[in-house]
């Protein structure tokens, strides 16, 4: 019964779908086998060739060759993947296909074998041993068309050009198919007794197995298998025992089948390798880039030191804490160029000579040259790259330093802490209020009666200490967790002005040109972001503190208020006191630190709280070199004053 057209039967459906997904297979393998292996880099360092690891190995003697799937298999390089890497880099790294530059020595090679064919030719006809002169014009035409070829190919190399991925049918007519006609033409045409060109048509044969599909290159070894039957039965004759002849073209016809086939799967193989490696290539940029983009994200420094201590990468946060002004040059640079950076250099030179980094984060110091100092804590990792070019060279080793200021480290720390004890600190200081008031009223019930002198001077120290508690309870309600503040734009000149004129006078602090306040303030109003009340709050703090440990001459503490930028406004309080220790520094905002005995530790940690509230940020600076050591900056956001009649949201902390 026949079968439709137009309808083929299940069997050949199946088959052509099961053909179609193998195809689909093949092209996908060596892009799925290079993601499921891992072999891209996921260290931001690939770019320098430092693997992810952090010991100190070689990294090429461990290596474990990446899994294969038979019967695609990547070339054999045994266990040296380094050659793996320079034969994946060339390849991925050429403008031009293999199936291109298989094509271009194809045709250099067919431009010199016209170029022998004709010499051998002349020479034979010059020397008289009977080569006839239709072979010859054939050899003259196939060297004119072979070497017009190639130099066609050569202008057109400057041309840009989609990739190749096999012959067009012109392509094919112009080289293989001019191949086939001229040699068989020779083959037929030239006597018996000169020459045999029979072996020239393996050429077309071979080539037709790399740069066409495997169709086309069977119907290639076909026609020339066909070719050499046709020549062995005309020459045994009519009357001839040709058996013989017949026999040894059928066995170079197989031959030239086979060299088809193997022609076609290596130059598959060579493809596949090729889409891999240029996939893969590709993967390794992509990598990079986000490597990249995540490293000058990050808040924390991350640095490549070799062995000479040079510097030879470093993300923007690094540069930033190397740096007092946070203008420290663009790597590579070297670590020993700076001075205050000594501290870092000795510890990484220790480090190499070692061969070990503290298991623990290190804590160093850089004293810069404007007497400001930055604390850091360094972990360092180690690794070893050996070079792609030169095989004899010995292993670079490599540190990779992650730098943190310890201020953010400590703040961290203190935030992760304090957000659960305000929650309880806030809880606690509800339910004291109620039983303090009550011990107040009861206080001030028995003042009014007439008390001896010892039970009087006990109920005014009961007084006195229940309005510290009360004082330490609204402080702490003050910074509880509750709703976001609503801030206006105030005018900072004018309030800061004022704030001063009114501390002054509580403190009775005599202001003039022999005043121990120095007052720097601008002459055009400033708005910032901010609550009066608060601003008073933390103005306050920051004059009571500089007062009580500055000292008593002219112009002791100095308050200054500037517009930095567009968008920050500065408010510093600097006193001539003694420095801060560092030890006391660490500790300068956290609640219920103090070094006074009756201090209740709550001043710095409510002004910072406070600040946070608005989107301001305050800070301690010990600068060096100076009369006033001692800084307090409070910086705040700017805002123009003409939306000073409403309210804006407080950007969050």
């Amino acid at each position: 019964m026949g079968s439709d057209p137009a309808h083929p039967p299940a069997g050949d459906e199946r088959r052509q779908l099961e053909r179609r997904r193998g195809a689909d297979r093949r092209g996908r393998d060596p892009l799925d086998r290079r993601r499921r292996s891992g072999a891209a880099d996921e260290s931001w360092f690939g770019a320098l060739g430092v693997e992810a690891d952090t010991a100190f190995h070689d990294d090429f003697d461990r290596a474990v060759p990446p899994r294969r799937a038979a019967p695609r298999q990547a070339p054999d390089f045994g266990e040296d993947t380094r050659a793996m890497s320079r034969e994946a880099l060339r390849v991925a790294v050429s403008p031009d296909t293999a199936l291109r530059r298989i094509h271009r020595t194809y045709l250099t090679a067919r431009a010199a074998l016209g170029l022998a064919l004709l010499g051998i030719a002349l020479a034979a006809q010059f020397i008289g041993t009977g080569f006839a002169t239709l072979p010859l014009a054939v050899c003259a035409v196939y060297a004119l068309q072979s070497i017009g070829l190639w130099a066609w190919q050569r202008r057109a190399r400057t041309a840009s050009e989609a990739p190749m991925q096999q012959l067009s049918k012109a392509q094919w007519a112009l080289s293989i198919g001019a191949d086939l006609l001229a040699f068989s033409a020779l083959h037929l045409l030239a006597p018996a007794a000169t020459l045999n060109y029979a072996a020239l048509l393996v050429l077309p044969v071979l080539m037709a197995g790399v740069m066409t599909p495997r169709l086309a290159a069977l119907g290639t070894a076909s026609g020339v298998t066909l070719l050499l039957l046709a020549a062995a039965w005309r020459a045994a004759g009519p009357f001839g025992d040709a058996t013989l002849a017949l026999m040894q073209a059928g066995l170079a016809g197989i031959g030239m089948f086979v060299v088809a086939l193997l022609a076609g799967e290596l130059s598959g193989r060579l493809a596949r390798e090729e889409l891999a490696a240029r996939g893969s290539l590709e993967l390794a940029r992509q990598q990079a880039q986000l490597n990249k983009l995540v490293l000058e994200e990050m808040s924390d420094g991350v640095m490549v030191v070799d062995r000479r201590a040079r510097v030879r990468a470093a993300n923007p946060a690094a540069l930033e804490l190397l740096s007092s002004s946070g203008a420290a040059g663009a790597a590579p640079f070297d670590l020993d160029s700076v001075p205050s950076w000594q501290g870092l250099l000795g510890a990484v030179q220790r480090a190499f000579e070692a061969g070990l980094w503290p298991s623990d984060a290190h804590e160093l110091s850089l004293h810069f040259d404007d007497g400001h100092r930055r604390t850091l804590q360094v972990r360092a990792r180690f690794t070893r790259r050996r070079g792609l070019d030169d095989d004899t060279a010995p292993p670079e080793e490599f540190c990779v330093l992650f730098l943190e200021d310890m201020r953010s480290v400590q703040a961290r720390l203190r935030q992760d802490k304090l957000a659960a004890m305000g929650r309880v600190s806030a809880g606690i200081a509800h339910e004291i209020r109620n039983p303090l008031a009550a011990i107040a009223q009861a206080n001030a019930l028995m003042l009014e009666d007439e008390l001896p002198g010892t039970q009087r001077r006990l109920a005014i120290i009961v007084a006195d200490n229940v309005e510290r508690l009360k004082r330490i309870v609204d402080d702490v309600m003050e910074v509880a967790p509750g709703a976001a503040p609503v801030s206006q734009v105030i005018d900072a000149t004018a309030h800061v002005a004022a704030l001063c004129t009114d501390w002054a006078r509580t403190v009775q602090l005599p202001l003039g040109p022999h005043s121990r306040l120095a007052a720097e303030l601008p002459t055009q109003a400033l708005g910032v972001v901010f609550d009066p009340e608060h601003l008073r709050r933390v103005l306050v703090n920051l004059l009571d503190n500089a007062r009580r440990h500055g000292s008593s001459e002219p112009g002791a503490i100095v308050l200054r208020l500037a517009a930095f930028d567009g968008e920050q406004a500065l408010l510093s309080v600097a006193s001539d006191g003694d420095p801060i220790p560092a030890e006391v520094e660490r500790h300068l905002f956290e609640p219920f630190f103090s070094t006074r005995s009756r201090g209740t530790g709550l001043g710095l940690y409510i002004c910072r709280e406070l600040c946070e509230r608005y989107g301001a940020r305050i800070d301690y600076r010990l600068r060096g070199g100076v009369r006033h050591h001692n800084e307090f900056i409070v910086a705040m956001q700017r805002a123009p004053l003409a939306v000073v009649q409403g309210t804006l949201q407080a950007r969050p902390t």
